[in-house]
């Protein structure tokens, strides 16, 4: 059978257990050669009735999903590849409760699966710096968040109570309540990155561009005083929102343009996302923008299936209940 160019598709080629499986083998293990996940050995017997391989060098077994996202799942094969490639390539995203209904598992179960493929995506989201060869590069701070104004009563009284006062909150920075996030969009590759950061300082967004953007590129970004001194590194040039939004060519527009994607995606179909899972559905978002052009429904599949390996997501974890005292997501 021919590689699925559809969902529709898909879910027909997966759901042969035999072809899921060698399928998974060949990403898992690219080079045919499978080993050991915990000791590294290529000296092992495959146990065919249990889909499993037995480890001549550390004398325990492995499955398939052993050192991967798909650790300790229950769910089989041909449901997690329908959800890696639902979330690949709904443009909206998709919710915990769609993948619930449509694979029969609950909502827990889907939006603890969701999580461990935006994990999986991380990495290839981001693949690089940008800028150099004088390119272009916007820069641009953005927070996301409810707004007070439809919070319940006692939960803004005891938000102005414990944070500041009103007065202090009408004059000074009002986004406190809100999570403060940092983008950067190549011009040329038309490439993006995102993540969240603890604040809108100087230091703080000056030493993420630092460490993203090639030294010597052209960057564009509002007049923030956050983005001061950035000539000594760069072309840098700015543009006054308070008067114009463009000068010539020079604007942010195409990163406010991924700013609307990103939160019309969380509002419209994720509702409410708490700071500390932000970044996953950030790396989501990237993926698929950073992969639209030049790209169809399979190869995104592929590329977010060569992300599994290497990557271990638990459900203490991802809740905050592992020991560490937050619910992190790196």
């Amino acid at each position: 059978m021919d590689a699925p160019k559809t969902l529709q598709q898909a879910i027909v080629y997966f759901s042969d257990r035999d072809r899921a499986f060698q399928f998974a083998i060949n990403f898992r293990w690219p080079n045919g050669v499978v080993s050991c996940p915990r000791c590294g050995s290529e000296r092992h017997a495959f146990i065919k009735t249990r889909r499993i391989w037995e480890c001549y060098g550390c004398k325990k077994q492995f499955s398939l999903k052993v050192g991967s996202i798909f650790e300790d799942s229950a769910i089989t094969l041909d449901k997690w590849m329908m959800v890696v490639w639902m979330l690949c390539n709904c443009k909206n995203g998709v919710s915990s409760y769609e993948i619930a209904r449509s694979i029969g598992v609950t909502q827990k179960s889907a939006w603890f699966m969701l999580h461990r493929v935006r994990k999986a995506m991380e990495t290839n989201a981001y693949d690089g710096p940008l800028g150099g060869g004088g390119a272009t590069v916007e820069v641009d701070e953005s927070f996301v968040g409810g707004d007070p104004k439809n919070w319940h009563e006692s939960k803004r009284a005891k938000h102005h109570k414990e944070v500041r006062s009103e007065r202090v909150q009408e004059y000074q920075n009002r986004f406190t309540h809100k999570t403060s996030v940092i983008g950067m969009l190549d011009r040329d590759s038309r490439q993006v990155r995102a993540k969240v950061v603890p604040n809108v300082k100087r230091d703080t967004l000056q030493k993420e561009i630092l460490s993203t953007i090639t030294p010597g590129s052209r960057v564009h970004t509002d007049q923030a005083v956050a983005y001061n001194s950035l000539q000594k590194q760069y072309i840098h040039e700015t543009v006054n929102h308070a008067v114009e939004y463009v000068r010539g060519n020079v604007h942010t527009n195409s990163l406010e343009n991924f700013w609307s994607l990103m939160k019309r995606n969380l509002a419209g179909t994720y509702v409410a996302v708490e700071p500390f899972h932000l970044d996953r559905y950030l790396s989501e978002q990237v993926f698929r923008f950073n992969h639209r052009i030049g790209w169809n429904d399979l190869g995104r599949f592929h590329l977010a299936m060569s992300g599994v390996a290497g990557k271990r997501l638990t459900y203490k974890q991802l809740t905050g209940k592992d020991g560490t005292g937050s619910a992190t997501s790196h």
